[in-house]
Order: C-alpha cells, then sequence, then structure tokens
C-alpha cells in the first residue's frame, strides 16, 4: 500500500466520520430536542429506559454522544443514576444501527432490483436531492432533511473509498500476517479498544473493520475479538466527559465502563470455552460487512439480556470505584445550564427555560415575602430576601454566559425568538429582585426605629403592594407559558399602579399637611413608593417583549400605543382600577 493508498484510505475516513456526523446532525435538529425530552421524562421503567436508549441512539449514530447527554441528565439532577442504566444499555443497541446500514454495501446480484438495494447505486441520487435541498429549500426543516441525505451518501462514499483503498493489502503477506495475531483474543481486544479509543467513536471503528472486510483477510476470528475491544474504547468519550461532574455523574460513566467489559468479559468466556469443546467452523471465513454487523448487535443484544437483571449490580459497583464523601454543594443554576447540552440546541434551550422559569420563582418568592413584611416583620424572613437575591443574581450571571454561547449554535428561527425573549428578560428579572431588597431594607429600617404608618397609610399601601404582587404573578405567568393574549393583560394594571403611585402621593403630602405623618416616614415611603412602581415597569417590559418577539414587532412605542387604543384595553384597565379600589379616608 504505497502512500496514496494511505492518503484514499484517510480521506475516506474523513468523508466517513463527516458524513455520520452530518447524518446524526440532520436527524437530531429534526427532532427538535424531542429525544432529549423523551430521554428525560420517560425512563422511570428500566426496560423502557433501554428501548429509548436504542431508539434515540438508532437516531442521532452515537452511543457515546447518548452516554455523554445521560452524563449531563445526571450531573443536573434531570435523571437519577438508576435510570441511567437502562439507557446507557439501550445505547450500545443503538449504536450497530450504522454497522448494519453500511452492511449494504454488500448486496451483490444482476437482478435491478437487488442491485438498487446497494448504496453505490441509490446514494448519488440521495446526493443530488439533499444538496438541491440544501441550496434552494428555505424552510429549516427540509434544509435538516438535505443534511440528512447528504450526510448518508458521504458516509456511503467514504465507506466505497476506505474498501477500495485496502482492497490491494489481501497480496501484502505482512498485513496478513498482522491480522493473524489479532485473532488472540487479548491482542484482538486490544486493537479495538485503541483504535476507539483514538477516533471516540465505535460505529466508525466498526465501519473501518468493515472496509477491512474487502481485502478478505479478515477472519471472523480476527473480528470478534477487535469488535469487543470496539465496545470497550467507546467509553473514552463519557469518561471524559465526566472529568470535574457531581459523583453521580463519574459513576454513570464507570457504569458504562463495568457494562461493556463484564459483557466483553462474559461474551469471550462463553464463545471460547464452548469453541474448545465444539469448533464453529466460521471463525475460519472471511469475514464481510454484514457478518460484522450481526457479531456487534449479537454482543450488545447478549450484554444487555445478561446483564439486564444485574443493573442494580453495576451501580453498586461504580459506588464501590466512587464511594461516598463529603456531601457536595450543589449549584443549582451550573447543574441545569450544562455544556454538554450545548450539543443539542433544541434541549439546551428548554433548559435555559426552566433555568429563567426558577429565577423568576426566586424573584417573585422574594417580591412577595418583602412586601409582606412592610405589615409585619420577622428577621427571618428579611434575611431570606437577600439570600434569594443573591440566588437571582447567579442565576442571571450562569444563565447570560449560557445563553451568549447558544446563541452561536444552529438554532430554528422559533428557538431564537425564544433564546432573545429568555435574554431579554432576565435582566428585569433582576431588577424586580433588587428592588424586592430595598423593599425589605424599608420595613428593616421601620423596625429597627419602631415606626408606623398611620392606618390611612397603611391600607393605602396593603392596596398598592397587592396590586404590585398580582402583576408580577401575572407577567411570570406570561413569561413562563410565552403566553400573547394574556400579556395584553399587564399593561392595563400597570398604568392602574401609576395611577396608585400618584393618587397615593397627593394623599400622603397632604397628610404630610396635616401633621399624621412624619417627614422621615415620608422619604421611607416615598422611597418604597418609588420600588412598586419601577417593579410595575419591568413586568410592563417583560410582557411586551414577549409580545413582540411573538409577533416580529419590534418598536416599543408603537405596540403600547396601539394596545392602549384598543378598546379591550380601555374596559380591561377600568375593571382593575375598581378592584384595586383605594379605602376611603378617614376624616
Amino acid at each position: 500500500m504505497d502512500i496514496f493508498g494511505v492518503l484514499s484510505f484517510v480521506g475516506g475516513l474523513a468523508m466517513f466520520l463527516y458524513g455520520m456526523s452530518a447524518m446524526g446532525d440532520g436527524l437530531t435538529k429534526l427532532s427538535g430536542g424531542k429525544l432529549e425530552y423523551l430521554l428525560e421524562k420517560l425512563t422511570s421503567k428500566r426496560i423502557m429506559a433501554v428501548l429509548l436508549g436504542a431508539g434515540v441512539t438508532a437516531v442521532i449514530q452515537s452511543s457515546s454522544a447518548t452516554t455523554v447527554m445521560v452524563v449531563g441528565f445526571v450531573n443536573s439532577g434531570i435523571m437519577k443514576l438508576n435510570q441511567a442504566v437502562g439507557i446507557i444499555m439501550g445505547a450500545n443497541i443503538g449504536t450497530t444501527i450504522t454497522s448494519w446500514i453500511l452492511s449494504l454495501t454488500g448486496i451483490q446480484g444482476d437482478n435491478v432490483f437487488i442491485k438498487m438495494l446497494n448504496p453505490s447505486s441509490f446514494s448519488p441520487i440521495l446526493a443530488i436531492i439533499g444538496v438541491f435541498m440544501l441550496m434552494l429549500a428555505k424552510s429549516d426543516k427540509k434544509k435538516n432533511v438535505g443534511t440528512l441525505l447528504t450526510g448518508f451518501s458521504i458516509l456511503m462514499f467514504g465507506m466505497h473509498t476506505m474498501s477500495s483503498a485496502v482492497s490491494p493489502l489481501a497480496d501484502v503477506p505482512e498485513f496478513t500476517g498482522l491480522l493473524v495475531k489479532f485473532s488472540i483474543p487479548v491482542l484482538g481486544v486490544l486493537a479495538g479498544t485503541i483504535l476507539t479509543a483514538a477516533i471516540q467513536s465505535s460505529s466508525a471503528s466498526v465501519g473501518i473493520l468493515q472496509a477491512l472486510c474487502a481485502t478478505g483477510s479478515v477472519s471472523y476470528a480476527v473480528a470478534i475479538p477487535i469488535i469487543m475491544g470496539q465496545n470497550i474504547g467507546t467509553c473514552i468519550t463519557a469518561l471524559l466527559s465526566s472529568i470535574g461532574t457531581s459523583r453521580n455523574a463519574r459513576r454513570t460513566a464507570m457504569v458504562h465502563l463495568y457494562f461493556n467489559i463484564i459483557g466483553t468479559v462474559l461474551f469471550l468466556v462463553l464463545f471460547y470455552g464452548i469453541n474448545a469443546f465444539v469448533h464453529f467452523p466460521f471463525l475460519e471465513t472471511s469475514a464481510n460487512a454484514a457478518g460484522i454487523a450481526i457479531v456487534h448487535s449479537g454482543f450488545n443484544i447478549f450484554a444487555t439480556l445478561i446483564l439486564f437483571p444485574f443493573a442494580d449490580g453495576l451501580v453498586k459497583l461504580a459506588k464501590l470505584t466512587i464511594p461516598d464523601g463529603p456531601e457536595e454543594k450543589a449549584d443549582e443554576a451550573v447543574q441545569m445550564l450544562d455544556t454538554r447540552f450545548l450539543d443539542s440546541p433544541a434541549f439546551a434551550l428548554q433548559q435555559c427555560k426552566v433555568a429563567a422559569a426558577k429565577m423568576a420563582e426566586l424573584t417573585e418568592t422574594g417580591l412577595v415575602t418583602s412586601v409582606d413584611l412592610m405589615a409585619s416583620y420577622n428577621e427571618a424572613d428579611a434575611e431570606n430576601v437577600d439570600i434569594l437575591e443573591k440566588k437571582v443574581d447567579h442565576f442571571e450571571d450562569a444563565l447570560g454566559t449560557y445563553l451568549v454561547k447558544l446563541s452561536s449554535e444552529k438554532l430554528s428561527p422559533k428557538d431564537s425568538q425564544t433564546l432573545s425573549m429568555i435574554l431579554h428578560c432576565i435582566g428585569d428579572f433582576e431588577r424586580i429582585s433588587d428592588h424586592t431588597v430595598n423593599i425589605m431594607k424599608a420595613a428593616r429600617e421601620m423596625h429597627d426605629k419602631n415606626l408606623q404608618f398611620s392606618a390611612d397609610g397603611a391600607a393605602e399601601l396593603a392596596v398598592y403592594g397587592k396590586a404590585v404582587k398580582d402583576i408580577v404573578s401575572l407577567t411570570f405567568s406570561v413569561f413562563n407559558n410565552e403566553d400573547v393574549k394574556k400579556a395584553n393583560e399587564v399593561e392595563p394594571l400597570e398604568q392602574v399602579i401609576d395611577s396608585l403611585n400618584s393618587r397615593l402621593k397627593n394623599h400622603h403630602i397632604e397628610r404630610l399637611q396635616s401633621g399624621k405623618c412624619t417627614i422621615e416616614l415620608g422619604f421611607i415611603l416615598s422611597d418604597v413608593m418609588t420600588d412598586f412602581e419601577r417593579i410595575s415597569d419591568h413586568c410592563s417590559n417583560i410582557a411586551v417583549c414577549v409580545s413582540q418577539i411573538h409577533s416580529g414587532s419590534f418598536d416599543t412605542h408603537e405596540y403600547l400605543h396601539a394596545l392602549k387604543k384598543e378598546e379591550e384595553f380601555e374596559s380591561e384597565y377600568k375593571e382593575l382600577k375598581k378592584q384595586y379600589q383605594l379605602p376611603t379616608l378617614k376624616a
């Protein structure tokens, strides 16, 4: 094999790897994050987890990608270690689909229908269709189909190129002699492990083995140990991915490793034990692409059937390897926004929505607590408002950084809109949280100085506070559900709050003039009212953002002007004004 043959083989391998990646990307994008959502939600039963793991891996063409995703799920607390075991077993079965697709290259015959089943016949047609779809299609869905078809064609062309490059090796005695050494199980397993660990894809390394079958020098005695090693080598990706993760996430990677090592040992001991008494004649025959696929699938199904009843034992073994230590302090925001999810942008965006919803929940809890402190102060609740504000700050930092990273990934137009909405709104969440701390400090000052508002002032502030709590609750519901219709209800309430603010200021001046309120209390009330009014402004910003992102309109002034002209707005405003009517002042 000369230098040109080597270059041809390496070039074929490059096309093979790219084609497999493109095909997986196309299928993943077509699913729109639904695959990861299924993995997250439907794994309570282990048999279901196995089936899901197999199905998802068959689609994305990579057991390593599935396992890395599962490590991320466990690290983020979405999935428990026990749930992950079934998915890992299923992923090993699902990854064999690539070898079955590649086995089509071995189909031969004179019949026109049989010829059409060979990828060399239909791949060029798929490539033409795929390229035209990529160039001419406008919708993302059609472009993703084009990516899938083009990826498949490149995969098959790469496989054909590799097979053609290595076919002359059949006449090279040194190559044949090297392969004979791999028939020794330990050496074969070692070779398969090293090759797969190097390229971090068992599907690709099995594809290389199938290409080598074109030489006619690869017997089943050589192929079987190598395939066993390839299943062990694929574990390296998850092991590397688990570095720096939680204890259970690292255990998940270890379960993957132990499953493949134990499965390999059991299979080889049983297979060669039987072979010692009943010699298998097929071991000396030349392997073909279909035979490799059968062995690959057979081993993984065997390992799953044997080890499925002992799944809890694999978990215990992983826990012995990585024992319990000091309790880990989980960073909730960082766990939700695992960087491994960036490989699946649609799912990563779902995680951002979950994190933003949690941020909104923390903000609302802080707001309700701080408003209630104005009427009934206690230090424990005041300290909790401070803690909640720090958590909200941390969520904003983590989410902002993660969203910027996610924005550089390929997102659908709808997902891009959602990303923009979250990025705009988390700043308003954080500022609302800042105002809750200001309100809490005002309540603390009144408590420390033993100050009290007049009965009229306290009653009016209670109405104002109720309106602010309601607008925050309504706004966060709009954000969480992306409810454009409900978003139109926020602005009338914001206008009512503005009206309340003006009226309370006038009443406060009257009380100052009549001596019912002190200047010191007046400053505190003014600060609290300012915080209330600004919180409602931020709620308006959030509602407007949700509406504009979904309508495609970005002129805020024009949007609000049009909204306030609607009859529905006016009737809603009048109804809310009655609802938040200030109490009658005492003479």
